[in-house]
């Protein structure tokens, strides 16, 4: 492990060279001056060596040096140099990041596979600055490192754990979804055979509701037939009766999704377990949630002819729930002429 310092200095090395990526010129007219991406070069030099694992940042370095001579020849100006200086920034930043990607991510490996005796407020930063880094946009470097580390099946541990605190748990269940959002054609067949998506309905915290809700917007059908294949659409349902409002409508948008995605066996469960009296419940309280109860007519999952029979029994189930005639027939009105479309 190297030290703090050469760390620091690679971070600044990074970001010098994003700044040089996109204004070559600057870096030209500012070369002889010695600006502060010379200064982070020079700082960088008698380490360089050893940090990376390849020759190719040294060499860029080095190359680098030669055009931050006070006495390269104006042509560093040129068209051709820009390019130069483009390409070499972009080498030393690929660099950098895996650098920093192999040296950070066995370190919160590390800690996530031994929760008992884990740092816990360093697991919490190291995890807020990687699902910062993924929530950036997909880098292929990044995704490397993340497989060759394993950092799914890692975060995937603490979920199933009851060593790891409620704090901890939370923020691995935010990096599943942002490990999906970050690249699907990678992560979600990992998400969708691990135990991350039974861990979330199981913990039915706030981040964890979050994070479901946002797993089954992404990755749409196939979770909500694996939901309903493991009985887990009543658990979910069952979080719109919590006593705590935040959890009531962070299941409100579970059940939206699930409503709008599932395909008729889902809807039929979701019937059968009753959501249309939760829904109604949910309109008598405190909550303001008309319009979002309203969202869960609309679905893509079903043909036509099946939105039709829904709508029918969504009307015989709203009857049946209401209180009384006067909320039966608004309920009724909204369904067959609010806003929703059929």
């Amino acid at each position: 492990m190297v030290d703090y310092e050469n760390t620091e200095v690679l971070k600044s090395q990074r970001r010098e060279s994003e700044d040089m990526d996109t204004n070559t010129i600057a870096f030209a007219n500012a070369a002889a001056a010695h600006s502060p991406f010379v200064r982070a070069l020079l700082a960088l030099q008698s380490t360089a060596a050893n940090l990376f694992s390849g020759e190719i940042g040294h060499c860029s370095i080095s190359r680098l040096k030669v055009l931050a001579s006070p006495s390269s020849p104006p042509s560093l100006r040129s068209p051709c140099s820009s390019r130069e200086i483009s390409r070499l920034a972009a080498s030393i930043n690929s660099e950098v990041n895996s650098w920093i990607h192999d040296e950070s991510l066995p370190q919160l490996i590390s800690l996530l596979r031994f929760p008992p005796s884990f740092d816990e407020e360093k697991t919490i930063r190291l995890l807020l600055v990687f699902e910062c880094i993924v929530s950036r946009g997909f880098d292929r470097g990044l995704q490397d490192a993340i497989l060759r580390h394993g950092v799914l099946p890692a975060v995937e541990s603490v979920l199933t754990s009851q060593d790891a605190s409620d704090r901890v748990r939370d923020l691995c269940s935010e990096v599943v979804l942002s490990l999906v959002l970050f690249n699907k054609d990678v992560f979600v067949g990992e998400v969708m055979m691990g135990p991350a998506v039974g861990c979330l309905v199981s913990m039915g915290s706030a981040a964890a509701l979050y994070s479901l809700a946002g797993l089954i917007a992404a990755i749409r059908s196939p979770l909500v037939d694996e939901l309903l294949a493991k009985g887990d659409i009543p658990r979910i349902l069952a979080f719109l009766t919590s006593p705590n409002p935040e959890i009531r409508v962070l299941a409100l948008d579970c059940v939206v999704e699930l409503g709008y995605f599932g395909r008729k066996e889902a809807v039929d469960a979701m019937l059968e377990a009753g959501v249309v009296k939760r829904l109604l419940e949910l309109q008598h309280s405190d909550l303001g949630l008309g319009d979002e109860i309203r969202e869960k007519e609309r679905t893509e999952g079903l043909r036509q002819r099946e939105k039709r029979a829904f709508k029918l029994e969504v009307l015989r189930r709203a009857r049946e729930a209401s209180v009384n005639e006067a909320e039966a027939a608004t309920v009724t009105g909204e369904i067959l002429w609010g806003s929703v479309s059929w």
